[in-house]
């Protein structure tokens, strides 16, 4: 199984790791981070109330099975990240159902 991580920044620019697992998913990142495209630059998935050990500094983590790149969501799912930290107890009610997020 091909396994890559990739940091990436919210508007707050605090650093925040994703672990994907998927070979087209990292190919993709890979030429985001290379600037060879900017087709769906945006990443969305599940949140896991539990801290991973490749995303320090927070209580949560994206599970990599959920991960997917985009360009436009019909619904608003974002939140900065220290916004999703301190509300974790409230996401997958009103806030961030489904425990959706696209940071």
């Amino acid at each position: 199984m091909a396994i890559a991580y990739f940091q990436m920044e919210d508007g707050d620019k605090r650093p925040f790791v994703i672990r994907l697992e998927n070979a087209e998913l990292i190919a993709h990142a890979r030429q985001l981070v290379a600037g060879t495209t900017t087709s769906k630059s945006q990443v969305q998935g599940t949140i896991v109330s539990k801290p991973a050990d490749y995303n320090p500094g927070w209580s949560f983590h994206l599970d990599p099975a959920s991960l997917r790149f985009f360009d436009f969501a019909m619904e608003v799912r974002d939140a900065a990240s220290l916004y999703v930290e301190e509300h974790l107890s409230e996401v997958g009610g009103p806030f961030l159902p489904n425990t959706h997020w696209c940071p």
